[in-house]
Formats: structure tokens, sequence, C-alpha cells
């Protein structure tokens, strides 16, 4: 996944910095709300009962963003899309880990080691001696 962003018009919510749509920002903010929810870890099962209950219209949640605010909303989305588009791209950013052994999704830190360390390669980046360019 390839994150692009504005330096001059950065959005308050992460969730926008690194998904597409409002839809998508909606349905991962509910994902890490409905983990942090849960001591930060679910079962392979509850992943896939909440995937359900999207993809079926039936998960009914308050959310924060105008015109919804305050309001009861059914939030809609594709099962195939939010592992696709939502949980893979979650999962290779390190946002979420899964663990094979446990067989649980759990919200990671990872993100952050990783961002902190593509500021490094940045910084190590411009301090590298430039090319013989003729």
């Amino acid at each position: 996944m390839v994150i692009l962003f504005d330096q001059y018009n950065l959005p308050e919510n992460i969730y926008e910095i690194i998904f597409s749509t409002k839809q998508q920002v909606i349905v991962a903010k509910l994902l890490i709300e409905y983990m942090k929810k849960n001591d930060r870890e679910i079962g392979k099962t509850e992943m896939s009962m909440f995937a359900t209950k999207l993809h079926d219209g039936e998960l009914v949640t308050e959310l924060d963003e105008e015109p919804y605010r305050g309001k009861k909303v059914k939030v809609s989305y594709n099962k195939r899309q939010f592992y696709d588009r939502i949980l893979t791209p979650m999962k290779s950013m390190g946002m979420v880990n899964y663990d094979l052994y446990k067989k649980t999704y759990s919200i990671s830190e990872k993100f952050n080691k990783n961002m902190m360390r593509i500021g490094l390669q940045w910084l190590q980046e411009i301090r590298k001696p430039p090319y013989k360019i003729e």
C-alpha cells in the first residue's frame, strides 16, 4: 500500500491519511474501536463475525462525523473488500498483528516503529554524498 499525503493539509484523523475513501475510514475506525473494547485483541471467529455483520448491514453504531453525528447508523461494507482493502493493508503496515499460533488479531504499535524507520531512511538518504552527474 502506498500512503500519499500533503504535508500542508494533514488531516487530524490518522485513518484519513491511510485510507482513500470515507467509507474505508469509517470501517477501519470501527474495527479498531471493536478491538479496543475486546482488550485490543480478537479471535479469528470474532473477526469473521465482525466482517459478516458489516456485510449484512447489521452493524449499528454512532458515528462522530457529520452529518451522522449523534445518530445511530447501520454500516454496510462488503466482506471480501473488508479483508482486501481494510484488514490486509492494516496488517501489512503493522497497525494490526495476526498471531498464527493463537489465531488472534491484535492492535499493534509496529506501524509507529515503521514510520520512524522510514523517517530515518529519509535522513540517511539526504545525507549521502551526491552521485556524479555529467
